[in-house]
């Protein structure tokens, strides 16, 4: 069915409206709470044990763990916040308004694309002040960007990609226990072994061959080397590879929007 493109357009910019409402009513969760969890893991890591452990890629450690907690906490939240959203609606039974609304499926998946990457985007963010406080504190200076476009491209990417995996996840699952389960034992460990706190240069050549297969190490080393200049990675063999990782979570969201299921649980 076509809609026509004003009132299509006013439909995209409504559930963009909404979504991006639900997560600001609760900041304290969705906004504040991760910021605790990044906070103890720079006093812990990066200025507890920063001078027991190796320099990482020649940055201190300190350095080296802040562009990657930037990236833990962008790409879980871009996930959790598409995923919630989509099973909460789903277990109220509100979700198959989505059938009747004057939205293609493309309008559908940007709309959560979009609401998942600014809540992620504003989490990464404020992550990152929170790390140069740190780094202030401990060094007394600034931990300069190297490469704003780069860092720009390398959040809005990745931000994207979680979102929209958040969004297939969700409407695949039958019950906030399957969301829980793919989040937990799937996406974390792919955050944490992707080179959030270590540098695959460290590791055995076995491991290193594991680590080249995960692909949020690209996404988190194209972070990385936005902030030092710094990668385990060629940079333009990041950039590549996260167009092709927006792209192909582009289109399992918009089939998973035409073939997902939308009933109640």
């Amino acid at each position: 069915m076509e809609f026509p493109a004003a009132t299509s357009f006013a439909g995209f910019t409504t559930l963009l409206q909404k979504e991006c409402m639900r997560f600001i009513r609760v900041a304290g969760q969705t906004l504040i709470s991760p910021l605790i969890s990044v906070s103890l893991y720079l006093l812990i890591f990066g200025i507890n044990l920063a001078d027991k452990i190796a320099n990482q890629n020649g940055v201190n450690y300190l350095q080296f763990i802040i562009p990657g907690l930037v990236a833990l906490a962008l790409l879980n939240n871009a996930f959790q916040n598409a995923s919630s959203s989509i099973i909460i609606s789903k277990f109220h039974g509100d979700l198959q308004d989505l059938k009747v609304v004057p939205l293609t499926p493309s309008q559908i998946v940007w709309a959560y694309a979009f609401a998942g990457t600014i809540r992620g985007f504003l989490v990464g963010i404020s992550v990152a002040c929170i790390g140069e406080i740190f780094y202030v504190v401990q060094y007394g200076e600034l931990l300069v960007v190297q490469n704003w476009l780069q860092l720009c491209w390398f959040l809005i990417a990745g931000g994207v990609t979680f979102s929209l995996l958040g969004l297939s996840v969700a409407l695949f699952a039958n019950n906030f226990d399957q969301v829980s389960a793919v989040g937990t034992f799937v996406i974390l460990p792919l955050i944490y072994l992707g080179g959030v706190f270590f540098s695959i240069a460290n590791m055995h050549p076995f491991w290193k061959m594991i680590s080249y297969a995960n692909p949020l190490l690209y996404l988190i080393n194209g972070i990385r080397y936005s902030f030092l200049g710094v990668s385990d990675i060629d940079p333009s063999r990041a950039f590549l590879l996260t167009l092709f990782f927006v792209a192909g979570a582009y289109l399992l969201a918009r089939r998973m929007v035409q073939v997902g299921s939308y009933t109640r649980f």
